[in-house]
């Protein structure tokens, strides 16, 4: 059995050390560096502002962290408890939250621009594969061709049917089942970055599990983002200056299910094929939400569509990398 996870959006920050403690002065400037490390659906996270203030620091943190649990408790698809499980186990969706309607509208919008490349209702084929390479006798080979039909034949984003002004969701056929996790870090970013600005702040760097920059950094430089090495996500293998954009990255390094690499998280809806391990794609977007979505898309869809897929999905560039160097970059 062999199922070696690590974290799914691979993005080394590089704008401070690892390791911060939560208060640091910022040079001679007045302004100090807040700094909070967690996690978000099971992703490291972050936050780093700067302010002058501790106490206000302090105060729009923990603001920020109870959005965060507000919407962990929405999007998670393996507490038992979300809206998102609740939606899975009875196939529909009374008195949805707001939130967790717009989501859920924007992934159906992203797998129509796509072609079917992103797909939320991917859930069913993630949980074969997880089934299989977690059984005690796995066979490397993979699900059986019959398995994978079946578990094909429940994925379609053209099956949710949402009604917005009901608050309703449903799922067009039993056994249908959701995940909006290429998606829900990166509204989540973009939640908690609004609670911080609400509050006053504008130089910060906010990663839910994908990082958004929101301005510079107070002496005017820009966020640097490191890009992972497939071959070894804890190093960067190029890096990017990012100022009020987000960055979102995707590889089947992410989990891979078998010990030879074949098999990995980032499944094609289309035919039930895993992405390669070693290859990853981050995009540059206004916000987080849109680049997280569309990093799974670009990782999946044909090469000649990847132009025409960025710019319809609302993103901005998109990087892409192998463990030799950057070999792709596609701008819309």
């Amino acid at each position: 059995m062999t199922v070696r996870m690590s974290r799914r959006r691979a993005i080394t920050v590089l704008a401070a050390a690892a390791g911060l403690p939560l208060l640091v002065r910022a040079g001679d400037a007045q302004a100090r560096l807040y700094r909070w490390e967690g996690t978000t659906l099971g992703a490291p996270s972050s936050i780093q502002l700067y302010h002058s203030d501790e106490t206000k620091a302090r105060a729009a943190i923990a603001d920020a962290l109870a959005e965060l649990a507000r919407l962990e408790a929405m999007f998670s698809v393996y507490r038992a408890d979300s809206v998102l499980s609740a939606l899975n186990r009875h196939g529909r969706l009374d008195g949805a939250p707001a939130e967790f309607m717009e989501l859920l509208g924007r992934a159906k919008a992203l797998a129509e621009v796509s072609g079917g490349a992103y797909d939320p209702t991917i859930q069913p084929v993630w949980r074969l594969y997880l089934g299989h390479f977690t059984a005690a006798a796995d066979d490397p080979a993979g699900p059986s061709a019959a398995d994978l039909a079946a578990a094909l034949a429940l994925v379609d984003w053209r099956g949710i049917e949402i009604d917005a002004a009901g608050a309703r969701v449903s799922l067009a056929r039993p056994g249908m089942a959701v995940t909006l996790n290429s998606g829900a870090q990166g509204y989540i970013t973009d939640k908690v970055a609004a609670v911080l600005r609400r509050h006053g702040f504008e130089n910060m760097l906010v990663d839910m599990g994908e990082p958004r920059a929101l301005s510079t950094k107070p002496d005017g430089s820009a966020w640097r983002i490191g890009i992972s090495n497939p071959a070894d996500p804890g190093k960067a293998i190029t890096e990017i200056d990012v100022v009020d954009k987000a960055v979102s990255t995707s590889g089947g390094y992410g989990t891979v299910f078998d010990a030879d690499g074949r098999f990995t998280h980032l499944i094609d809806p289309r035919t039930g094929r895993t992405a390669p391990a070693m290859l990853g794609v981050s995009v540059v977007a206004e916000t987080a939400a849109v680049a997280d979505g569309l990093s799974t898309a670009m990782l999946l869809v044909p090469k000649e569509r990847r132009r025409d897929v960025l710019r319809a999905g609302g993103g901005l560039s998109a990087i892409y990398v192998t463990p030799d160097g950057v070999t792709a970059t596609v701008t819309a």
